[in-house]
């Protein structure tokens, strides 16, 4: 049976990953179909026994009915000592949903907690500032430094930043990783910056890769480039996508979600998928 470990390892500091993990955004309902409240459940337990061991996931990940952090805990915990929790703050939502203005530096600490409660855990794998408009990401990183020698931080990473923002953060403290959208044809603009990541050993983790520019509505980007490399393997769209995005570097990371327990299987299989040198080219 093909696992999460087909794609093989990167490490997050001292954390070792699997390449393919698990994103939460699309349990709550949010983002596509809502799934029923066991089967997510399922998914996520079923996820773990294959072999996932890396999580995303956010406190703002919520609808009105779920909350991903909830569907964490219920289905994982007490969590297994090698699974990885990766979340992020800055953005915020208010209990009806809307959005909050981007968390100021005094705010991440109550950000930090909420995930902490949300999660069931005195102490998160890795958090990422997500920044929304900063110039410089420097006093809202090191508000997340001082959390972290607190001990309520092990890692931390960055979410949706421009080049300069790895700098400036990696002049106050370790960066383990890099969010990003990033895809086959979705801002190839950072092509330098996910080089620069696998230069200095920082993890690489895409977001939308799969949907692509359909962000948030789920599915699967249409490309014929894509589509015509899958048929030639037999695979779906989405394997072929999340195949490129591994080939991209070893540190690159994969973190598929879906609520659908067929999805899952699917998705980790693509660990196993290896594109020609003449097929990457084609995608390109």
């Amino acid at each position: 049976m093909i696992t999460a470990a087909s794609a093989g390892t990167w490490t997050l500091g001292d954390l070792t990953v699997n390449r393919i993990g698990f994103g939460a955004m699309r349990l709550t309902g949010n983002c596509g179909v809502a799934s029923d409240r066991e089967r997510v459940i399922g998914v996520l337990r079923r996820a773990v026994e294959l072999g996932v061991n890396h999580i995303d996931t956010a406190a703002f990940y919520f609808s009105p009915l779920r909350s991903a952090n909830e569907l964490i805990n219920t289905a994982l915990s007490p969590y297994a000592g090698e699974l990885v929790i990766t979340t992020k703050v800055g953005p915020g939502r208010d209990p009806s949903g809307e959005w909050l203005p981007l968390a100021r530096p005094d705010q991440l600490r109550g950000q930090v907690e909420e995930n902490l409660r949300q999660l069931g855990r005195d102490h998160l794998d890795v958090v990422n500032l997500r920044q929304n408009g900063l110039e410089s990401v420097a006093e809202h990183f090191g508000a997340l430094a001082d959390l972290r020698d607190a001990g309520l931080i092990r890692h931390l990473g960055l979410s949706n930043i421009r080049p300069q923002h790895l700098a400036q953060a990696q002049a106050i403290a370790p960066v383990v990783c890099v969010q990003n959208p990033y895809g086959v044809d979705t801002r190839r603009v950072h092509d330098q910056l996910v080089r620069t990541c696998g230069e200095q050993g920082v993890a690489f983790v895409p977001f939308f890769a799969i949907a692509g520019d359909g962000r948030e509505a789920g599915g699967v980007a249409g490309n014929e480039a894509v589509a015509a490399v899958a048929r030639a393997h037999g695979a779906t769209p989405a394997q072929v996508r999340i195949a490129w995005t591994l080939s991209r570097g070893p540190h690159m990371l994969a973190i598929p979600g879906t609520g659908d327990p067929d999805h899952l299987v699917e998705n980790l299989a693509a660990g196993a998928l290896r594109l020609s040198p003449e097929e990457l080219a084609r995608l390109d």
